[in-house]
């Protein structure tokens, strides 16, 4: 990240996702939510996403054409969805009587690797938004994309306008970042699958990162890291009203006072195993080193079926790298004599959350309790100081996730965790 730049005037950095922007009927509302911050002496910069579907409109479009597109040339074509939206958005503004200015990733100077699809940023210049914001401006930018230091377009994976937005107010020193989005906040569960599910007022950084690393759709991990990283305040908010949102912060002392503030599932990981193997130093960092070296993240891993010098190894990664990720395992069994290696796309990972796990002991025999009840049985176990994950069967979600909800009675989570009169005060409403 660049030099923070200064500024004694109150400045918001606001993120409207797909469905914010998804028509020009929407546009023009958030134009006029935006001109209405802006009247009130604050300085906005906009992150914005593409339109609704067109990320995976324009994904579909590529495999019609090419059944594994390039990254390089996905990225070119993923992009324009951004800049279109940004463009629009900058013309309701003008045409409502404000003042705005559009730019791309790009032209704001946000330097990425050159890993193309999941790029990283490297730093963020801000060309022309001072300037910009001085002249009176409203500025918006194309969230999701950036440039190498050779000028080759980038994207930051899917949901990296969150990203964009997060790095923008850090390099700007904004008093916060706004993700406005069709939510009113952070929920105790996933309000689709769990009706009762309340919105919570305060979350720490790392009970945010578990929960969006985990599946929670709210934020992008890489979001809350670069927040946590920054100290930039986050304020999760509907861009269909007014009331508050959701705050990420610095932990306090009262986050503690229940074990499990969230519960939260991830349908979107396959379960892999490489059976056979010698069971001693080094196995592992073969099969783990190959994935890596071909961009593949690994979440859970177990050991498994130890069975005198021979062993079973099993871990979970995204179902979208299994087509890259079989091939490199297969290969590689083959040239080291493993044995075989299997895939299970019918997985569903369930998990619980919260800063109060490290004073409250016996919450994953809870957790495995409510499972039993339900006759869940878990497949792969992950623990970490403020997370217990499990691997299930996708077919027995529905079942497990009522049970584990009322068994840490997440109904009344939210009472204990009202924000503070002292940080309400400090941020623009």
């Amino acid at each position: 990240m660049s030099v923070k730049m200064s500024s004694s005037t109150s400045r918001i950095v606001q993120k409207y996702g797909g469905s914010s922007v998804a028509t020009p009927e929407l546009i023009l509302k958030v134009a006029n939510r935006i001109i209405e911050t802006s009247k009130i002496g604050i300085e906005v910069v906009a992150v914005v996403s593409a339109m609704g579907s067109t990320t995976n409109k324009l994904i579909s479009l590529a495999k019609r054409i090419c059944g594994r597109p390039p990254d390089r040339e996905l990225d070119m074509l993923v992009s324009t969805g951004e800049q279109a939206s940004c463009a629009l958005l900058a013309m309701a503004i003008q045409s409502l009587g404000g003042k705005a200015v559009s730019f791309t990733g790009s032209q704001v100077g946000i330097i990425t690797d050159a890993a193309h699809t999941k790029a990283r940023i490297l730093k963020v210049e801000g060309h022309g938004i001072l300037e910009a914001l001085e002249k009176g401006f409203i500025v918006i930018v194309a969230g999701f994309q950036g440039m190498t230091d050779a000028f080759e377009i980038t994207t930051l994976g899917r949901g990296g306008s969150d990203i964009t937005a997060v790095a923008l107010a850090a390099a700007l020193n904004a008093d916060v970042c706004e993700k406005l989005t069709d939510e009113d906040g952070v929920h105790t569960a996933d309000p689709r699958k769990i009706p009762e599910a309340r919105r919570l007022d305060a979350l720490s950084y790392e009970e945010m990162l578990e929960l969006s690393s985990l599946g929670a759709k709210v934020l992008h991990p890489r979001a809350v890291e670069c927040a946590m990283n920054h100290g930039v305040k986050l304020h999760v908010r509907s861009s269909f009203h007014n009331e508050e949102g959701t705050w990420i912060k610095e932990e306090e002392a009262y986050m503690e006072q229940s074990p499990v503030c969230g519960l939260t599932y991830d349908v979107s990981e396959a379960k892999v195993s490489v059976l056979e193997l010698p069971d001693k130093p080094g196995v592992a960092a073969k099969i783990f080193s190959a994935l890596a070296a071909a961009q593949i993240n690994v979440d859970v891993i177990v050991l498994n079926n130890t069975r005198g010098t021979i062993t079973d190894l099993s871990f979970t990664l995204p179902k979208n790298d299994l087509d890259k990720a079989l091939p490199i395992l297969r290969e590689l069994s083959g040239k080291e004599g493993y044995g075989a290696v299997t895939a299970n796309t019918n997985i569903a990972k369930v998990s619980i959350v919260g800063a109060g796990m490290r004073s409250h002991p016996g919450v994953a025999a809870r957790m495995f309790e409510a499972l039993a009840r339900s006759e869940v049985n878990s497949n792969l176990i992950s623990t970490s100081e403020i997370k217990v994950s499990c691997v299930i069967s996708d077919k027995d979600l529905d079942r497990a996730l009522p049970s584990i909800y009322k068994e840490f009675d997440l109904d009344s989570v939210p009472e204990k965790r009202r924000i503070s009169k002292s940080m309400e005060a400090k941020m623009p409403s």
